[in-house]
Parts: C-alpha cells; sequence; structure tokens
C-alpha cells in the first residue's frame, strides 16, 4: 500500500469529510504522519490509522517500507536531521560506539523495542565515532545512551544496558510524561 507526499485531505478517510475545506485541512494534517523513507530519505504522509492497522506502507518514491521493525543506522548528522526536522514521529535514538564493551548487549535489545514500538516511534542508531560532531551536539557523555526527542526536544535521556521491555516502557512513559506536560 503506497503512501506518497501527495496525499491530499480529500483522499484521506476521516470524520473531517463534508466539513469547510480549511477546517477539513486542519483535522487532517493533525491526523496525518509525515514520515522520512528509511531507505531513500523522501518525505512520505500516512493517516494515522493506516499506520497502526494493515500492513507497512511504502514509500512513495521507491517503494520500500517505511517500517521494517528495526531500527535504521545514520551516518551522519545530515541524515540524522532529516529525521528530526521533517518527519513527525518521535524518534528514539541508541548512541553507540564499536568499542563500547556494553553496546554489542543493547544491540539486539533496541532492534527487539524497533519491532514493538514501530510505527508509533522511529528508532534510529547512531555511531558516535562515525559522527563525533553530533554527538558532541548532543551532548553525549557515555555510550550507550537512549535520546527520545520529538518536534526538535530531547524529552529523556538513558544511558546503560537495558532490555528490550525496559526501553519500551521508558520510551512510552517518556511521550505519556510529555504529553501530559503540554
Amino acid at each position: 500500500m503506497p503512501c506518497s507526499s501527495d496525499v491530499t485531505p480529500q483522499a484521506l478517510n476521516s470524520p473531517a469529510v463534508g466539513r469547510p475545506a480549511a477546517e477539513r485541512w486542519k483535522m487532517e494534517s493533525q491526523n496525518v504522519a509525515i514520515i522520512v523513507c528509511p531507505n531513500c530519505g523522501a518525505l512520505n504522509k500516512a493517516p494515522h490509522s493506516k499506520l497502526v492497522s494493515g500492513p507497512s506502507p511504502n514509500c512513495g518514491k521507491c517503494h520500500g517500507r517505511l517500517f521494517t521493525g528495526e531500527p535504521t543506522a545514520v551516518a551522519s548528522a545530515r541524515e540524522f536531521d532529516r529525521f528530526l526536522s521533517q518527519g513527525s514521529l518521535p524518534v528514539l535514538v541508541d548512541v553507540w560506539a564499536p568499542w563500547c564493551r556494553p553496546c554489542p548487549a543493547m544491540a539486539p535489545m533496541f532492534e527487539q523495542a524497533a519491532a514493538v514500538l514501530e510505527p508509533d516511534i522511529r528508532l534510529i542508531k547512531l555511531n558516535s565515532d562515525e559522527a563525533p560532531e553530533l554527538s558532541a551536539r548532543l551532548g553525549i557523555r557515555s555510550i550507550p545512551t537512549l535520546l527520545l526527542i520529538h518536534k526538535g526536544k530531547v524529552l529523556a535521556r538513558a544511558s546503560g544496558v537495558m532490555r528490550a521491555d525496559q526501553i519500551a516502557a521508558w520510551a512510552r512513559s517518556s511521550l505519556a510524561r510529555e504529553s501530559a506536560n503540554q
């Protein structure tokens, strides 16, 4: 089921249909996720209802799956910033390094968490050795470190190894806490 960046409010199936165009677009845009394709970086729009039910949507440009149940590795600050600044989903980042002793234990836990948290949260792996400037910008002092970022704001930060269920619970409770504060 392809999703593309040219989805119009009229094409979406929601309670906003039949309302004035400006009001309908406002309602629709609040229920639409902007998803950065992990394969080609293209922006895609998809109704939240389609993300949680049915198969994973495909990119309108490269036709790859937008969600694979696995974390997306990013290699540059530019690629990282695209997920944060142009996508509308919260982003959970695992900052790791090849020399880090606990990181190999954390990697499979983060992968299992991705299978549980997607499509509500985009999971990204960031090798701090490949992007030292980005690690410095994020204030990384120890590894592994998890950062939960949404709308350009770091909502939560945790260092050390966690089990997959702990990662999922931590991310969900951090998002819930932020929603309650708004």
